[in-house]
């Protein structure tokens, strides 16, 4: 019976539920990670901000600024931040240092003109002109050595740099002069050298002095026709040959008649090497309407000196010239 009874008893299953609670999803870590880069960029950009100087601020301030902005540059921009802000008016408000600082080994040649000084201006000028220089020699040399029937006569340039520029010397050679004796007629050799000179001298900017020298042998007593003469006519020979080669006229400052007051080799008056012509590429400075006015103004004031001396008053008379 009792078996019986154990076969009818009921299971009964009890399940239990775990509480808790439900999954959310990870949308929250993607919440959170965004979160965690903005803060990183913010601090970022305050510590960027820490290290610049007022005036850099300023430029960054400007950048977002609604204003129109315009570059100090000549054409296009001359980097981040390069313009400056102005009024309604359009007049100047305000200068802006560039937030992108230029190098400090950049040299003056790479810098815009419009920002050299004076003093920089004029070394770079003279910098230049020196390469140029020392280009055109190596140039002449080169055209002298590369052609047969100049090659003879590569003894007779001298080619050196004065105080008022590049100065190509044509000498004479002993068995070689470079005119007729006592003339100012030019021979071949002479002629040619010249040309060659002309067609390097004409790729160059400066204007060119043309002199004539003589060594110290004089003409007869009474003789109206001297060493100043010849030399000056010699200058004037060589002029002509220069602008018949493509030398342009404007080029030309001044052709000068030296005689025998400048020697190439002043203990020996009488030596033929004395007798020569000067072609001079001048500098640049030395010619400019500037200059010459200075020139002019400090003849005007050694005239005013002078005069001054000669109608000065003594004891009772005046002295005169």
């Amino acid at each position: 019976m009792s078996n019986k009874q154990d076969e009818l008893q009921p299971i009964i299953i009890k399940k239990i539920k775990k509480g808790g609670h439900g999954h959310h999803g990870g949308a929250w870590k993607v919440a959170y990670a965004d979160f965690v880069t903005a803060m990183m960029a913010f601090f970022l950009l305050l510590w960027l901000l820490s290290t610049t100087d007022e005036v850099k601020r300023d430029g960054i301030a400007d950048y977002f600024s609604s204003q129109p902005m315009i570059t100090k540059a000549e054409s296009g921009s001359s980097g981040l931040l390069a313009g400056t802000t102005v009024s309604k008016d359009g007049v100047l408000t305000e200068k802006v240092t560039p937030l992108v600082e230029k190098p400090a080994t950049q040299t003056p040649a790479l810098r815009q003109a419009g920002e050299l000084t004076d003093e920089e201006f004029a070394k770079e000028k003279e910098k230049r002109e020196k390469a140029e220089f020392k280009r055109a020699e190596k140039a002449l040399k080169k055209a002298i050595e590369s052609n047969p029937e100049l090659k003879e006569l590569s003894s007779a340039l001298k080619i050196d740099t004065t105080p008022e520029g590049l100065r190509i010397q044509i000498i004479d050679q002993e068995g070689k002069p470079l005119f007729a004796s006592g003339s100012a007629t030019l021979l071949p050799h002479t002629k040619k050298l010249l040309r060659t000179v002309s067609e390097v001298i004409q790729k160059l900017p400066n204007e060119i002095s043309v002199r004539g020298h003589t060594d110290s042998v004089p003409y007869g007593p009474g003789a109206a026709y001297t060493n100043w003469e010849l030399s000056a006519d010699r200058a004037n020979a060589s002029r002509r040959i220069l602008k018949q080669s493509g030398l342009p006229a404007a080029r030309l400052n001044n052709v000068v008649g030296k005689a025998d007051t400048d020697h190439l080799f002043p203990n020996n008056p009488r030596d033929g090497r004395n007798r020569r012509i000067s072609v001079i590429l001048l500098h640049e400075g030395r010619t400019t309407q500037e200059g010459a006015n200075k020139s002019s103004r400090a003849v005007r004031k050694q005239e005013a000196e002078v005069k001054k001396k000669l109608y000065e008053r003594s004891d009772g008379e005046i002295s005169f010239p």
